[in-house]
């Protein structure tokens, strides 16, 4: 066993690992975090996809050994820190109003990568978008209210309503 710390969702943990423990499962099985999903564990769909150290990852890629000494942000943190009642995060508020969601499973991961893409990005085009969320995969929706709904934060993060390029008022 290794331990590690880290900071998640603003909470600070220290926890015995199994050196081959994924970082995606110290999550779900040791703190609780089951909104940070397991999809396929070969990287392929980035259900798993949470912020280390402020940067998108796919958590079943990363040791949770690797992530001693970081911060890790899941879906659980982005809304007011994870507490109860809290304002949802714009992206979050954008999937659901633009109905960027079917089934639910990728969009956390989504969701995450989405706010990635912002904070690199804060105004991108669609294809830049579409480029952005390439290694999110969802098999439900067809990606447009996805799209739209990236376009709708990134209006509402920076404070501008725009219309976005696929003609829907964001």
């Amino acid at each position: 066993m290794t331990q590690v710390s880290m900071r998640v969702d603003g909470v600070s943990y220290t926890d015995d690992v199994e050196p081959r423990t994924l970082l995606v499962h110290h999550l779900r099985e040791q703190l609780g975090k089951v909104g940070t999903v397991v999809g396929c564990d070969t990287s392929n769909c980035g259900a798993c996809t949470v912020h280390l150290d402020g940067q998108a990852v796919k958590s079943c890629t990363v040791l949770a050994v690797q992530a001693d000494g970081a911060e890790v942000t899941t879906i659980e943190g982005i809304a007011g820190q994870g507490a109860p009642g809290a304002a949802l995060h714009p992206v979050q508020k954008a999937f659901h109003e633009m109905h960027g969601l079917q089934c639910g499973y990728c969009t956390p991961g989504m969701i995450m990568a989405s706010i990635d893409l912002l904070n690199e990005n804060p105004n991108p085009s669609e294809a830049e978008i579409r480029e952005g969320i390439e290694g999110n995969l969802c098999r439900c929706t067809g990606y447009q209210n996805i799209v739209r709904a990236v376009q709708q934060a990134a209006g509402e993060m920076s404070g501008a309503a725009t219309t976005d390029t696929l003609g829907a008022q964001a």
